[in-house]
């Protein structure tokens, strides 16, 4: 493997898609019995990484039967489209309420360029292929993907997104999370290792059906999530209290600045000086920059998201 991929335990390999930084989002190569699937998949920036890590397995591109992006958002799915056209014998399995949107991505691309304008899209997201309707798997709840005789079983997991699934693999008794698991960066030390968050990226946020996510992954029993933003965590229970419970503080926090004109700034200050202080309590002794430079995006995002919330409990209150 290369110095931007990692070789798990169970043949599973971490895929550095390079998305804004380095260590930021990944995909992972899962292989078995000489059969491959990739489970989230960068930009189409990133298919030469994929196939690289691909070709230092000895596999050929023939060899890949799945790609499955746990949800459609860009940094995990956009680059399906062009690896479709490189796996010749690939399925894409995709959440259903994701899966006219790979056949026609056009309402999505417009929806991010609108948000990032058009050269900051070009950079990040690079060119978006639709992958043909007879090619795509919408896989539904309890659904089980065969990889060659392993098993990884969907689950529905709303909360970051409606049209977000998890996938369980029985192999190595883990999750692959998507974003439904939030975000743990490699950077950022606690004394207990680790620190995870929340991403609340707009606009699906539901604070009530992601609690009822993180219960469903933990009924399995995992002894490992292997996380897109960024890599395998393990110690699962106590990642899985501090995400609910992180949760319930990032409603609250939208909640009190719900008065407020500026809303999306206040809520950005309010989650890092969150952030900051969770980190401290937590033994965390790294430069306050460095660690706001780390999580600037995912924190705007997360206010982005909660501002959107917010909207729609108002409108919510108005009708009723």
């Amino acid at each position: 493997m290369s110095n931007y991929a990692e070789s798990l335990a169970f043949d599973i390999h971490c895929i550095d898609v390079d998305y804004i930084r380095p260590r930021l989002a990944c995909s992972y190569l899962v292989i078995h019995q000489g059969k491959a699937a990739f489970i989230d998949c960068g930009t189409s920036l990133t298919v030469p990484r994929l196939l690289s890590a691909l070709q230092s397995c000895d596999l050929d591109v023939t060899d890949v039967e799945y790609v499955i992006p746990t949800h459609i958002h860009l940094d995990h799915a956009g680059g399906a489209g062009v690896l479709m056209q490189k796996f010749p014998n690939a399925k894409l399995v995709v959440h259903p309420k994701g899966a006219r949107h790979m056949a026609d991505p056009q309402r999505l691309i417009d929806s991010v360029r609108q948000v990032y304008g058009d050269k900051l899209y070009d950079s990040l997201y690079g060119e978006i292929i639709p992958v043909d309707e007879d090619r795509i798997i919408a896989a539904n709840d309890a659904e089980r993907i065969n990889l060659n005789g392993r098993s990884l079983i969907v689950a529905d997991t709303p909360g970051h997104a409606r049209h977000h699934f998890c996938l369980y693999d029985e192999l190595s008794h883990g999750w692959f999370t998507g974003d439904t698991f939030g975000l743990s960066y490699p950077e950022i030390i606690i004394e207990s290792g680790r620190y995870l968050m929340p991403t609340t990226t707009p606009v699906q946020f539901e604070p009530d059906a992601w609690q009822e996510s993180i219960k469903r992954l933990l009924e399995k029993n995992p002894q490992r999530m292997y996380l897109t933003h960024f890599g395998m965590i393990e110690d699962v229970q106590f990642f899985a209290d501090k995400l609910s419970k992180d949760l319930i503080s990032y409603t609250d926090i939208a909640l009190s600045v719900k008065t407020q004109t500026r809303r999306v700034e206040a809520l950005t200050e309010k989650l890092f000086t969150h952030t900051l202080n969770e980190l401290h309590k937590l033994g965390c002794t790294q430069d306050e920059g460095l660690i706001r430079n780390l999580l600037n995006t995912d924190i705007t995002l997360n206010a982005q998201g909660l501002d959107v919330w917010l909207q729609r409990q108002e409108k919510m209150n108005q009708s009723g």
